[in-house]
């Protein structure tokens, strides 16, 4: 199980150095939506060249032309790219062809997706890497979150890993370790505290032990 930490509302230079404090117990950093729009793809690429250790996720959300922007996010540096779920059939396939030839990894939002098993059982078929159960923040503010979505694509995916965001915060943050996704994104639960070391460490250390857990049996 990996932490991801999503940035949102900052530029280069406030991305750059909220990632120097918490770069240790982070795995994946991911460029969000709001970034892409207002920096570019220079922001992927200002985060990957001062942190190469750690895996960037470029948040395009692509809905078309994916080989394409697979390719440019590639270029800028990016480990992993996002395609929304409720993309044609032909954009998820193209994406994750241009992904295998950039050896990049393709995470599937779910974001919006009516029929999630279904879709799910679907997408998991065309070589995929993640799938993402998500709640976006026009959901958040009426109170909803993605951990029993969660549990339903977990029941359906075979092949993909796992991953859940929207919403999660040290208080939340069991019960949606308890159904084991592969990737746990948080945003404002690390971002939106006075403390974002701690948080991290913390989320890092609850992350980690429940994955020696289940390792157990």
């Amino acid at each position: 199980m990996e932490l991801q930490l999503a940035l949102d509302l900052v530029n280069i230079p406030e991305a750059i150095e909220l990632v120097k404090e918490v770069e240790e117990h982070i795995d994946i950093v991911e460029i969000g939506t709001p970034v892409v729009i207002n920096e570019g793809l220079h922001a992927v690429k200002a985060v990957k060249e001062a942190f190469p250790n750690l895996k960037v996720l470029a948040d395009l959300k692509i809905m078309d032309a994916a080989g394409y922007e697979v390719m440019k996010a590639s270029e800028a540096g990016a480990d992993i790219i996002t395609i929304l779920g409720t993309a044609e059939d032909m954009s998820i396939k193209g994406a994750v062809e241009e992904a295998k030839k950039q050896g990049k990894k393709i995470l599937v939002d779910m974001i919006a997706v009516k029929d999630l098993a279904g879709r799910a059982k679907e997408v998991d078929t065309m070589g995929v890497d993640y799938i993402c159960v998500h709640t976006g923040y026009d959901l958040q503010a009426v109170g909803k979150n993605s951990f029993e979505d969660l549990q339903t694509i977990k029941s359906v995916v075979k092949n993909a890993k796992t991953a859940i965001a929207g919403g999660i915060k040290l208080e939340t943050l069991p019960e949606v370790i308890k159904v084991n996704p592969d990737l746990v994104i948080v945003g404002g639960g690390i971002t939106g505290q006075a403390d974002k070391k701690a948080a991290a460490a913390k989320m890092q250390q609850m992350i980690k032990e429940q994955t020696v857990t289940v390792g157990l049996f």
